[in-house]
């Protein structure tokens, strides 16, 4: 750590070239008595951004903004959109407003089938060189060999196959986690199996394929044991998990559509085998799956919300305040999180981007502050600590905290 007058850099034990300029940043920060910590800018690959085709619920300008204000300055796109990005001219569009709108680096995926309707599989070869990995987003590919296939043709373009992992067979109607809660409540159920069970097979088809394998937003003790068993056994994949898993479960649910995600929160023990996996590797970074929609599709309680909700602005401060505030984790394994271990896995290089944020200053969750077009979240009301004060992308501020 070095420090001038009340900044202070912090970065992840692997960060080896960020040296940003202090006394240009002591300059355009408040004169105050907070101190100033200075991060690489995090990088998240797996957000919404919902354009084209969605962009009522949020558009590459607001999702980015909200990103910025998040302390993100890169961003990997999913491709659930209208058109899907399954061909070079439809990947071209999203990118023709990603080079108009966006404030922070975006990072496209193409889909692995044609519409991600699990029948066809895209050009890779074409693709390839436009997009950062392949992805159905939020369908599970359900065919095995469609799967095998798919890892072959990565493979062959260098490139990572990142999947949303669930057994559609095993789903039955489910909205949230088949546990206590559902029972209690008279909800149907999502099994973890759902999950599970599919991401036994891909990373069996990973070692059989020898293709680079990222598994989504893991939510369940078993992903995470399957993971860990894979690596040790020197297969080629990583894992994510989302905030939310980290700090809450179903004991947590509301009777409210902003309760309401895929995969839903899960049960206590999944919660703590989840922080296990953090603290020993077996998870590569954190993601926050921001998946907004609109006021109304979030608005229709449990079973009929929209399965989604934002997290650009918030995971920093939630997860500093409930993991590394409580030790649970340090702030170093945080930063690498967000930074090293997604942008390592991606192939991405360091760049001298940088967020600062005042640690030590509390404040109460309300969405009407986010930039992000989507406000559903299960943290409206939570007092965290940390606020992001600027952030800084390719040399140029994309966010400024003005003080009130």
């Amino acid at each position: 750590m070095a420090e001038l007058k009340k900044l202070h850099i912090m970065t992840s034990p692997d960060t080896m070239n960020f040296h940003p300029d202090l006394e240009s940043i002591s300059a355009i920060l408040p004169d105050d008595d907070f101190d100033y910590y200075i991060f690489p800018g995090f990088t998240d690959v797996h957000v919404h951004m919902r354009e084209p085709g969605f962009s009522y619920k949020e558009t590459i300008r607001t999702g980015t903004m909200a990103a910025a204000r998040g302390g993100y300055t890169c961003v990997c796109a999913m491709p659930n959109l209208n058109p899907v990005p399954d061909s070079t001219e439809h990947l071209r569009e999203e990118q023709e407003i990603i080079d108009r709108d966006a404030v922070v680096e975006v990072l496209p995926y193409a889909s692995i089938t044609v519409g991600e309707k699990g029948q066809e599989l895209v050009d890779f070869e074409a693709l390839s060189e436009r997009c950062i990995a392949f992805s159905d987003d939020g369908k599970g590919v359900q065919s095995e060999e469609m799967m095998r296939e798919a890892m072959k043709k990565a493979k062959a373009c260098n490139k990572m196959i990142v999947a949303h992992c669930e057994v559609d067979s095993m789903l039955h109607g489910g909205y949230i986690h088949e546990g206590a809660y559902a029972k209690a409540h008279g909800h149907r159920g999502i099994s973890s199996e759902s999950e599970w069970a599919e991401i036994e097979r891909d990373v069996r088809l990973s070692g059989e394929t020898g293709c680079a394998f990222h598994v989504c937003h893991i939510s369940t003790k078993e992903s995470v044991e399957i993971i860990r068993k894979g690596k040790a056994a020197g297969l080629n994949i990583s894992c994510e998990t989302g905030p939310h898993y980290l700090v809450m479960d179903e004991n947590d649910l509301q009777e409210d559509g902003w309760f309401k995600m895929n995969p839903p929160l899960r049960g206590t023990e999944d919660r703590e085998a989840l922080i296990k996996g953090i603290q020993d590797g077996t998870i590569d970074c954190i993601a926050t799956d921001h998946a907004p929609h609109s006021a109304v599709e979030k608005a229709k309680g449990l079973e009929n919300s929209a399965f989604g909700i934002v997290g650009l602005e918030t995971a920093f401060p939630l997860l500093y305040t409930r993991l590394v505030r409580t030790g649970v984790i340090s702030l170093e394994t945080l930063l690498k999180l967000l930074t090293t271990g997604p942008r390592k896995r991606f192939g991405l290089s360091e760049t001298q981007d940088f967020t600062v944020w005042r640690l030590d200053e509390k404040f109460t969750v309300d969405p009407d502050e986010f930039l992000s077009m989507g406000k559903a979240q299960p943290f409206t009301g939570m007092e965290l600590y940390g606020r992001c004060m600027l952030t800084v992308h390719d040399g140029k501020i994309v966010y400024r905290r003005e003080e009130k």
